[in-house]
């Protein structure tokens, strides 16, 4: 195993107090390698997105450790956590959250102009497939190709964890597949660790490692020997 990405030991998240108090992670244990695809899996509620806010610094536990290499994230003050975020981690969502009034090119340009060490706009379009669409406005580009310049805005800093909550949730099967697709390109070509919150439970199948959640734990992880090509996928 690689050396860990993040390291997290009895984490807890509590949402509320007394009787109507919601335990959304009840002491989980995980470590993460680095320049893994890792994929979450468990009904809604059952912590998976928790998790990853936690991680990406967008969130705070209720109690435990989460630890991003040496770094103990709740110890950062709230600066730091920003300072974190814009310097290791890229985030994709279920929607794109795309300026319609920027084309592709400036809608990337948003992000490399605040990252340390950033790709060019033109550069992480290539990589997703969009070098010929990079002056095209959000109204021109179809669901897929607008999700692809998320994750081209996400990667254009050169993060070492990409975090992806439902990246496929809005898109049909074969335009998810082909975006599955391209977040496995770039963890082969870029060595980023991926991480993929979804309901999709044949996704599982282009993982390295799959977390299954229930009720706020996680009831089983799975190490994949053999993994799918994102384009095999059939759910």
């Amino acid at each position: 195993m690689s050396e860990p990405a993040y390291i997290v030991k009895g984490l807890t998240k509590v949402y509320g107090e007394g009787h109507s108090a919601v335990h959304a992670l009840r002491g989980v244990d995980l470590e993460i390698p680095r320049g893994e695809i890792v994929v979450l899996l468990g009904p809604s509620g059952s912590g998976k997105s928790t998790l990853l806010n936690i991680l990406g610094g967008l969130d705070r536990s209720t109690g435990g450790t989460a630890s991003f290499g040496r770094t103990d994230l709740g110890a950062l003050s709230d600066r730091e956590l920003t300072r974190y975020r814009r310097d290791h981690i890229g985030f994709v969502f279920q929607f794109y959250n795309l300026m319609p009034s920027l084309t592709a090119r400036e809608n990337v340009e948003l992000v490399t102009e605040i990252a340390r060490d950033p790709m060019s706009p033109e550069e992480a379009l290539d990589l997703v497939g969009l070098s010929e669409r990079v002056d095209h406005f959000p109204a021109q580009l179809s669901g897929g190709e607008q999700q692809r310049v998320a994750i081209a805005r996400a990667v254009a800093k050169q993060p070492d964890v990409l975090f992806c909550d439902e990246p496929t949730g809005a898109l049909d099967s074969k335009t998810g597949r082909a975006v599955l697709r391209v977040l496995q390109r770039l963890n082969e070509r870029l060595g980023t660790t991926v991480l993929i919150v979804t309901h999709a439970a044949a996704t599982a199948g282009m993982a390295d490692r799959v977390l299954n959640f229930a009720d706020g734990a996680i009831r089983e992880v799975t190490e994949n020997t053999e993994k799918l090509d994102a384009s095999e996928i059939v759910w």
